[in-house]
């Protein structure tokens, strides 16, 4: 399902369930009630609460867009140090240096193809993956330079191999959703208390008052369809793209 349907549906569905209860509670008002006998207390309440529930929706949402950044930047990371061990080699004899450019082309082959297809529908690294980035390590660290020019060269090589491989495994820890299922139950739990307080300051039928409450109870349905999309920086919504590895490695994702 289309994560915009799931939003349209969410919104709507909020809208109609605060729309309904509305209406079904202004006809059982007597016709002698006064809205303006709305304790102060209750109004303060229901502000307070508004408050503090904004707060929690404005950390989770900064929670889950700097896990998104976070995981796109681990890609950065990643890609670029394997442009550097591909570009570094250059100072090998050529059957090493085509042999370390060829297995770091079918690894960002592998990652780009497969990969990060399981990453988005299982939230994890492929054990093909590890397979081949050990063989890119095997590559630089099984040679032993000839030259002093080589052998400047071989330490920086196995360093940017490192470097992919910690940004490798910072990917797969950003994989999987990053938002821990108490957090979603206070924000589930937090968003029902707040649409419900707007009835006890006794909403009535009118058209803005219905338009009003239509709009903030969508408003928390978009907010929440948010904090899902971005939870999953790999998964759905606005993901982390692949862009650093397309760019650097044109030739290995065609």
């Amino acid at each position: 399902m289309s994560e915009w349907l799931v939003l349209s549906i969410a919104m709507a569905s909020a809208c109609a369930v605060v729309l309904t209860i509305a209406v079904l509670n202004n006809r059982r008002i007597a016709d002698d009630d006064d809205p303006s006998q709305t304790p102060d207390v209750i109004e303060y309440m229901t502000m307070m609460i508004g408050v503090v529930y904004a707060i929690v929706l404005g950390l989770a949402i900064a929670g889950v867009w700097e896990g998104r950044s976070a995981a796109q930047e681990s890609v950065r990371l990643e890609a670029q140090a394997l442009h550097e061990v591909r570009e570094r080699s250059s100072v090998y004899p050529a059957e090493v240096r085509d042999r370390i450019r060829a297995d770091v082309n079918a690894y960002v082959a592998h990652v780009v193809d497969d990969e990060w297809r399981v990453m988005a529908e299982r939230g994890a690294l492929t054990e093909r993956g590890t397979e081949l980035l050990a063989r890119v390590r095997a590559d630089v660290t099984d040679y032993e330079p000839q030259t002093e020019h080589e052998g400047q060269a071989y330490q920086p090589l196995v360093d940017q191999v490192a470097a992919a491989d910690d940004a490798r495994s910072s990917r797969g820890e950003n994989a999987g959703e990053t938002m821990p299922g108490v957090v979603w139950f206070g924000l589930i739990i937090g968003a029902l208390v707040t649409v419900g307080l707007i009835f006890t300051l006794q909403i009535r039928r009118t058209f803005r008052e219905l338009l009003l409450a239509g709009l903030f109870s969508a408003l928390i349905a978009f907010l929440l369809f948010l904090i899902w999309s971005f939870d999953s920086p790999f998964g759905r919504g606005v993901t982390a793209t692949a862009a650093p590895f397309l760019d650097l490695f044109p030739e290995a994702t065609r």
